[in-house]
């Protein structure tokens, strides 16, 4: 049976976008760094599973994939299927400047986000289809930097090549990009109002992303047939100061 992989999907987005597809019947793998994580998120996702129309949804299951170590990814997705779907959400937060450069933060990103969503891909692209998708997440500070920056930004731009690339030689399946802006209702970001205000007004919506509307946007890209090669900004139209 196909599945919806989903990497990184053990909190945030990618557990609430396991969700949602598991709430549509779909069955679900989910990974993160340590196994007993991805074992608890992948309950959560089969809890919603079995809570829908259909009893009969298989269970989701919980993979541990580091992706900063890259040459063991593709013995740690050795037992998936087919895939029908390919969510690349991982991510690690990060502030690094050239002025007081860390190499190995840097070099750890950067092999986390450019190398391991290529080896995980390279791994998974015997089980694609046709009809299979795939989605990768970036963000807006590829268009907006700010201070400590450095390698996100570049990271971030580094996508939209990959994106770029990916749907060249994965064709026919399709590849889209995902660029979310901050995320006002996410754990990291809820709590912190006086940040949260300084960027919503920026915003000519004169508001945030939510949860919800990302993992909208990532199901759209993920599903529509129509859409490839897109590199989609989700930021409500933020602007510089």
């Amino acid at each position: 049976m196909s599945s919806v992989i989903i990497i990184g999907g053990t909190s945030g987005i990618g557990l609430e976008l396991a969700k949602e597809y598991a709430a549509r019947g779909r069955s679900v793998v989910v990974t993160g760094r340590e196994q007993s994580r991805a074992e608890k998120a992948a309950a959560e996702v089969d809890a919603v599973a079995r809570g829908g129309a259909d009893g009969n949804v298989p269970r989701a299951r919980g993979l541990a994939v580091d992706l900063s170590r890259p040459q063991e990814v593709a013995a740690a997705l050795d037992g998936v299927g087919t895939v029908d779907r390919l969510a690349l959400v991982a991510i690690e937060r990060d502030l690094n400047s050239i002025k007081d450069y860390d190499v190995e933060r840097a070099i750890r990103l950067t092999t986390l986000k450019l190398v391991g969503y290529h080896a995980v891909v390279s791994a998974l692209l015997p089980r694609f289809t046709a009809e299979s998708s795939v989605l990768v997440f970036g963000g807006v500070a590829k268009d907006l930097p700010y201070a400590g920056s450095t390698t996100v930004s570049t990271i971030n731009a580094g996508v939209v090549g990959m994106t770029r690339t990916l749907s060249v030689e994965l064709a026919p399946v399709r590849v889209n990009s995902l660029h979310p802006g901050i995320v006002g209702d996410s754990p990291f970001w809820r709590d912190k109002t006086e940040q949260l205000a300084q960027v919503r007004s920026r915003s000519l919506t004169d508001r945030l992303p939510t949860t919800a509307e990302v993992v909208d946007a990532s199901v759209f890209l993920l599903e529509n047939r129509a859409v490839n090669g897109v590199d989609l900004r989700l930021d409500g139209g933020t602007r510089e100061k």
